[in-house]
């Protein structure tokens, strides 16, 4: 299963890329971007794409808005992995066209059952 992840911090790209590099299902792509996610996504065709919202250029509000807006690719399942986690936060990323929110910071465990749960994969 391919899965884009997207964050402007090398350290948490890093971070998540390793937490998912554990299972042997998941190939990780990553893009430090917004512009970069939603071009990775039509090339690459990721089936999950875990996304920061808060990045230079593009954020990841409007990536997810771009992502969902263009009929051209397979829709990815989108969760946004971000420390803006109040209710307005949740709800904009929601709107924004996320099948979920979830906030950093995050426990590696917690991040990948939630990967699995989302893909609709056992642990």
């Amino acid at each position: 299963m391919r899965i884009l992840v997207t964050d402007d911090e090398p350290m948490i790209r890093e971070l998540v890329r390793v937490t998912l590099s554990r299972e042997p299902r998941f190939e990780v792509t990553l893009a430090s971007d917004g512009a970069m996610a939603v071009e990775l996504v039509r090339q690459e065709r990721p089936a999950l794409v875990l996304m920061d919202v808060r990045m230079p250029g593009v954020d990841g509000l409007e990536a997810c808005r771009l992502i969902r807006a263009d009929r051209d690719i397979e829709q990815p399942v989108i969760i946004m992995l971000t420390a803006m986690g109040q209710d307005s936060d949740v709800r904009m990323g929601l709107e924004a066209g996320a099948n979920e929110y979830f906030v950093k910071p995050f426990s590696p465990i917690a991040l990948l059952q939630r990967v699995y749960e989302a893909a609709g994969l056992a642990a």
